[in-house]
């Protein structure tokens, strides 16, 4: 019943079309143009009414068959797939509804259609400036199509972009939304997804790794950080248990590089570990292994000719 209530409006400007129809059936007018003109209007609300129906009867089935799948859930991907390809697809469907509907209506107009038959008789010419001007507009909503159709990025992907971290907020026909970390909002062209590398953390499922780098000493006990690091990871919810490892991934004349390597069910979560993993590694080494820290060493020779 609550989608009958939205073809309310499209059915009465139908029944109004019909109505003037009616009128001019019974009533002769004396003045031709007021027929004309009634005529006319009848067939371009009949052609609007028409129009108006097919876009809500195309959002109520896209909005039906989505109501099976939780873009919010944890496993979301599927979903994340289906609702990327069907809100592109809508918008392309509904552009071509609306210009087939203008070209239609403008056929009625007998000035109209005789510009449309000269137009069609020098179609190649016109192509070509047509084809040269419209190259960036058309290139644009072939980006938005194919990400439809591929998807290379979907609704909820988490992204780094133009060194920006966000998730996909909007996929339109001709741009893409990326709602930032700090609600920021960063809008591309489709064609950038096309055209330009890019990272996707969550292409083909929502888990991530996190990595945390800590410098120290070359004294560091690699055997304790470890053991810390599990302590650390089994305490939070955050960590979902698959992923825990240190490794000493670099060494330099004055210190050491120590890479953590965790894992988390999605990005935002991930984050969240690798901000608390680090800050609580940092203070176990600073209150049990200060002497780890890293330092500049010195080396002072006295030279006995000056004693």
């Amino acid at each position: 019943m609550k989608y009958l209530k939205r073809f309310t409006s499209p059915i009465l400007l139908f029944l109004i079309a019909i109505f003037l129809k009616k009128i001019i059936a019974l009533f002769t007018f004396e003045v031709v143009a007021i027929n004309h003109i009634i005529t006319k209007a009848s067939s371009i609300i009949i052609i609007i009414a028409i129009t108006w129906t097919l876009i809500i009867s195309l959002k109520i089935a896209k909005k039906r068959y989505l109501l099976n799948y939780d873009i919010n859930s944890a496993d979301n991907l599927q979903a994340r797939k289906l609702f990327t390809q069907f809100n592109v697809l809508e918008r392309i469907v509904i552009f071509i509804i609306i210009v087939l509907a203008i070209a239609i209506i403008l056929m009625l107009f007998d000035g109209v259609r005789r510009v449309g038959i000269s137009v069609f008789a020098s179609a190649g010419i016109l192509g070509i400036i047509i084809g040269f001007a419209a190259q960036k507009a058309i290139g644009t909503l072939l980006a938005g199509l194919q990400i439809a159709i591929a998807q290379p990025i979907r609704l909820d992907d988490v992204l780094v972009v133009e060194g920006e971290w966000g998730w996909v907020e909007e996929i339109a026909l001709t741009f893409v939304v990326l709602r930032l970390w700090d609600k920021r909002r960063l809008v591309l062209p489709t064609t950038y997804f096309i055209e330009k590398p890019f990272q996707n953390w969550t292409r083909e499922n929502s888990e991530i790794l996190g990595t945390v780098y800590i410098y120290t000493d070359y004294n560091i006990p690699f055997d304790e950080l470890r053991t810390e690091l599990t302590r650390l990871l089994e305490s939070t919810k955050l960590w979902d248990k698959k992923v825990n490892v240190l490794q000493v991934t670099d060494s330099k004349q004055n210190y050491i590089e120590l890479r953590a390597l965790m894992s988390a069910r999605n990005s935002p979560e991930a984050w969240d570990l690798r901000v608390y993993i680090r800050e609580k590694l940092i203070t176990f080494i600073q209150q049990n292994y200060p002497e780890s820290l890293p330092k500049s060493r010195i080396n002072i020779i006295e030279d006995s000719n000056h004693k």
